[in-house]
């Protein structure tokens, strides 16, 4: 039987890195090709009205789902450093405490948004013509949140042992699912903003299965046994202090694009379609570099575990080596390539020469987004998940709305807006590193004065006070 496991603790990392990386990158860019895939049958076979619903729920989705996602990370973390300090029984009862809390989150989702979701829509300004379908999605959407929590929390559990793999076959097939059942449920049954819900739930469902299966039949401290489902007080308390920061940083960030799309609706609808053209190019950039963020959180937890600071080190080195090689190479290529990825959203000159714009100033310097991003996943796999949330928190989104509310308010223009970004990462970049190395040094006093085992301890906290 094929051990889907990777070494972390020993030996050479760089490759690992990669066989780590790669299925996530993958799994990112599959999650961004079947979204489009959504939009694209709904717009061109339901109208335009259908595709205005599915398209007004997506941020709402996002701001929704954001904390319980950021929660999944503390998963992540605490599977990887028990994992790492080869503490099976601790792995153990953190993975049924994971798998208990993502079937009660994702019950909570469903709740909510079937039973808000006109009000949200509302909140949100939708259009009166528009909010029946709309709320008819996102309801329908939100039938899947159990599933959709479970296969998050459940990947993030395999990812803590170097299982990136599995849960990419499962993505893949559900992706596929998907799109049959959007062509299907849209074209043959005229179903419209119904049909492509009731294929995002099914494709859902079939992912969540597919963990839940794959964690039924592991043979080491990773299995499941539904018997065994419950929440350990302690253990949901390491896993809200790593992911809770990290959830609460999504939902800042979600508000404060929220705030930066509003001011490019001020330009009118040439700059937005130019700007939105360019935001899901970029988006596919960023979860090439988002994939190094997670390998270096997985890493990190294991190697903390494993009482190995000094690998902390490596990793961060050649997960930075590994993003700006990364950001450079797709965010010159996208801009370089975006005449022509532009037209594929339109055909308008105006608005591929507003899209050129934000890739401009976007894409060309995106690797200092995955720098900062790893500077993250670095302290966050050492415990620390409170400090880069303040920073990511003040440092971009606060920086960025008071640019808007400044700088942009005294040169009113798409440059200016755009400048915000590049500014804020770099600053940002600047502090995390700072943060770093005062982290580093406690986690090292701290793992020197105590045996790895005892670091996981109920009697000693993941942070002890100095």
């Amino acid at each position: 039987m094929k051990q889907h496991k990777i070494d972390m603790v020993n030996g050479p990392l760089l490759s690992k890195l990669l066989v780590f990386s790669i299925p996530l990158i993958l799994s990112s860019i599959l999650q961004l090709l079947f979204n489009a895939a959504d939009v694209v049958v709904v717009g061109r076979w339901a109208g335009s009205d259908a595709l205005a619903a599915v398209g007004s729920n997506t941020s709402l989705i996002t701001l929704l789902i954001n904390l319980f996602v950021g929660i999944s990370v503390g998963v992540n973390v605490v599977a990887a450093r028990y994992y790492g300090a080869r503490e099976d029984k601790d792995l153990s009862v953190t993975v049924h405490t994971a798998m208990t809390v993502s079937l009660l989150s994702g019950v909570l989702l469903l709740i909510v948004g079937v039973a808000g979701a006109p009000l949200f829509l509302r909140w949100m300004a939708c259009p009166e013509n528009v909010l029946p379908l709309a709320s008819l999605y996102l309801r329908i959407y939100f039938l899947g949140m159990p599933a959709l929590m479970v296969y998050n929390f459940g990947s993030a559990l395999l990812r803590a042992k170097g299982d990136t793999q599995r849960p990419l076959y499962f993505l893949l097939l559900a992706g596929i699912v998907n799109v049959i059942l959007n062509l299907f449920l849209v074209i043959r049954c005229h179903l419209g903003v119904a049909g492509v819900g009731i294929a995002t739930a099914v494709s859902q469902a079939i992912s969540a299965a597919l963990v839940v299966r794959c964690m039924l039949r592991e043979t080491d401290s990773l299995k499941l046994d539904l018997k065994k489902l419950k929440i350990d007080k302690f253990k949901f308390y390491l896993i809200l202090k790593i992911g809770l920061p990290a959830g609460l940083q999504g939902i800042v960030f979600s508000v404060s694009n929220v705030v930066i799309q509003s001011s490019v609706n001020s330009f009118g609808s040439t700059i937005m379609a130019g700007n939105a053209a360019s935001s899901n190019i970029e988006g596919f950039v960023y979860a090439a570099m988002n994939a190094f963020y997670q390998t270096c959180l997985t890493f990190t937890g294991q190697n903390i575990g494993a009482g190995k600071p000094d690998r902390v080190d490596k990793v961060l080195l050649e997960c930075q080596g590994l993003v700006l090689t990364t950001g450079l190479v797709l965010g010159v290529s996208a801009y370089l390539a975006g005449p022509w990825l532009l037209s594929i959203y339109s055909s308008d000159p105006a608005v591929i020469a507003a899209g050129l714009v934000r890739m401009k100033y976007i894409c060309l310097i995106y690797f200092i987004c995955g720098m900062m991003d790893v500077m993250v996943g670095s302290m966050r796999g050492m415990g620390h998940s409170i400090a880069p949330a303040l920073v990511s928190m003040v440092g971009v989104c606060g920086l960025r709305l008071g640019w808007v509310a400044t700088v942009f308010k005294a040169y009113r223009s798409p440059m200016v807006l755009y400048l915000s970004y590049p500014v804020s990462w770099t600053l940002v970049l600047i502090v995390h590193v700072i943060c770093f190395f005062f982290i580093r040094s406690h986690v090292r006093r701290t793992l020197a004065g105590l045996p790895p085992k005892r670091l996981f301890s109920r009697k000693v906290t993941v942070e002890p006070k100095r």
